[in-house]
Formats: structure tokens, C-alpha cells, sequence
């Protein structure tokens, strides 16, 4: 493993590019920057770029987590312009190993070292279990992916790779079948992701607008909104907040279904984070168990809001070259 060290680390989102340095597999990973991909013509020059202003030695390997489903060798990332070979990048830094994963897989694998300091509960019982973890987070995107054991008692786990921020939104109540409908009209298909994100909140935001007859005006930031919601407790922001807080609660509760996560769901990504305060009294806990007869198999499920400083993503790619 040695021969690895020391790597240079990234989780690169449709925003922002988070890079980091491990110099050795008993340090941490140190020398974190963030990057705003808007910045940058692709994803080679930002990591040079980081490279240089931190002063830093060539590395000996990589590990990327990155926005995007991994299918082959050329990654063209759903969220933002930047396109790269695997290969041609790892000939370029010069690195003997290059791990490109999923961004969500990286913070899958991060799961187990995540420190109780960094997690806000939010119902269930008061238990880190080694049982199935799922995890989402929205953001530019929607993260999905699950941490499932391999031999728990050694610390040994197994994440997958998916893109269920893809799949169809389902409404629970009639004014969430109106919104959709809206949705859908602009876009076609309506999946999570399309209300589940940033721009999915000022879309959210938007069609209650449409549907409440209120005058159109110019919006394109989910932080404005969540700054009317929150500091300036207006009506309609803050019934956009309640009404993201409930799709992802359905949508959570149906992935802790899937994957039977009685190790607990996860949520990451950047939006809920600065929510907290309010979003524990939401009603995302209500939707997340609002499933019928198998309420009682979600109720005691606990649901944790990551709220770390640096990406724990970081360290989950490091891992992925172990």
C-alpha cells in the first residue's frame, strides 16, 4: 500500500471540485481546497492548479469521486461541461493508480469513520447498527448509493454505484401532483433529481408560484430562497422548503426500503445542511415513514444529516484505493 502514498484526493460535484492530500495511509487527508468548477476550462487544470498553490509534490496515486455514472474510460459529467479519458488523466498527472468512483460511492465508503460530532439525528432510534446504510444527498445533483457489509465486526464494507436520483418523482399529495405536472411540462420526465436539487427547489419554488397566481419573477438561486424561507419567513419560500423536505422524505424512506438500511439513512449533499434548525422539525420525517403498512419497519430506522466541515467524500475516495 505504500506505493500509493502519497494520493492526491477529489470529490467533484457539478459546482465545486474539493481536493485533498494524504501523505501517508496514517495521516489524514490534509491540504483541502475547493475549487468552483466554473473556474476552470476542465478538470486537469483545476487539479494542476491545486497542486501548485498548495505546493505540492507530484502524487503517486489518485482517487476521484466524481458526479457522474462511471461506465467506461470517458467521463462527461452530468452537471457541469468538464469531459476526460481515465487513462489519458493518469498518464498526465503521472500517477500509478487513478480511482475514478461514483461521488456518492466515495461518501458511501466514508460512512463508518464519519464521527458522531458530524451527524444531526433526526428520528429512529439512537443506533449505529452494522446493518445496510443507504445514502443520498441533494445538491447540483442528487446522490444515491448503499454501504452494505462484508464482514462488519472488521470493518469491512462494500458500496454500490447507482443513479437512483433518476429515477420517477412520485407525488403524495394533490398539490404535489400539480406541481410535477408543471415540471414535467418543461422538462418531460420528472425524476428526483429535477425537484431534488438546487435548481430543482427554484423549479419547485416557481411552479407553486404558477399555481398560487402570484406574479413571475426572475429567480435562479435555491439560496435565495432558502434565504426568504428561513430569515425572512416568507409564506411561499418556506412552503417550498416544507414541500422538498417532504418529496425527500418519500423518496428516502423508499430507498431505506430498498435496500432494508437498518444501519440507518444518510443524508448528504449540500442543501440540507444549511437547513438545520428547521428541517428537524420538517416534515421529512413524517413522509420518510409514511408507508403504510411497513411504517413500523421504517420508525425506528434513524436518519442522519452529515454535517462535516471538509468532505468526508475525501477520505471514502482514499479508501477506494485500499
Amino acid at each position: 500500500m505504500s506505493d500509493t502514498f502519497p494520493r492526491l484526493l477529489g470529490d467533484v460535484g457539478g459546482t465545486n471540485a474539493r481536493l485533498g492530500w494524504q501523505a501517508s495511509h496514517t495521516s489524514g487527508v490534509q491540504h483541502v481546497q475547493v475549487l468552483p468548477c466554473a473556474d476552470y476550462p476542465s478538470l486537469e487544470v483545476a487539479i494542476q492548479t491545486y497542486l501548485k498553490q498548495q505546493n505540492l509534490s507530484a502524487p503517486r496515486a489518485c482517487a476521484l469521486g466524481i458526479a457522474n455514472p462511471i461506465t467506461g474510460d470517458t467521463i462527461r459529467m452530468t452537471n457541469h461541461h468538464w469531459t476526460f479519458s481515465i487513462s489519458e488523466m493518469a498518464r498526465t498527472l503521472g500517477v500509478s493508480k487513478l480511482n475514478v468512483i461514483n461521488d456518492f460511492t466515495a461518501l458511501a465508503l466514508a460512512i463508518p469513520s464519519i464521527s458522531q460530532d458530524h451527524l444531526v439525528q433526526i428520528g429512529g432510534k439512537d443506533s449505529r447498527s452494522l446493518g445496510p446504510k443507504a445514502i443520498i444527498g441533494a445538491g447540483t445533483g442528487l446522490g444515491v448509493s448503499g454501504l452494505f457489509p462484508v464482514k462488519a465486526s472488521l470493518d469491512q464494507w462494500v458500496a454500490i454505484a447507482g443513479e437512483g436520483g433518476h429515477a420517477t418523482l412520485a407525488a403524495h399529495t394533490e398539490n404535489e401532483y400539480r406541481v410535477i405536472e408543471l415540471i414535467r411540462q418543461r422538462y418531460g420526465h420528472v425524476s428526483a433529481e429535477r425537484v431534488l436539487s438546487g435548481q430543482g427547489l427554484v423549479d419547485l419554488y416557481l411552479a407553486q408560484r404558477q399555481l398560487q397566481q402570484h406574479a413571475p419573477i426572475e429567480v435562479t438561486s435555491a439560496a435565495d430562497i432558502t434565504h426568504w424561507a428561513l430569515k425572512k419567513k416568507d409564506p411561499l419560500a418556506l412552503q417550498s422548503l416544507e414541500m422538498f423536505a417532504g418529496f425527500l422524505g418519500s423518496v428516502a424512506g423508499d430507498l431505506a426500503l430498498t435496500l432494508g438500511a437498518l444501519g440507518g439513512v444518510y443524508l448528504g449533499g449540500g442543501v440540507v445542511p444549511r437547513w438545520l434548525g428547521w428541517f428537524e422539525s420538517s416534515v421529512f420525517r413524517e413522509r420518510f415513514e409514511a408507508k403504510g403498512r411497513f411504517r413500523e419497519y421504517l420508525k425506528d430506522i434513524p436518519v442522519y444529516v452529515i454535517n462535516a466541515a471538509e468532505s468526508p467524500a475525501l477520505l471514502g475516495a482514499s479508501r477506494s484505493l485500499n
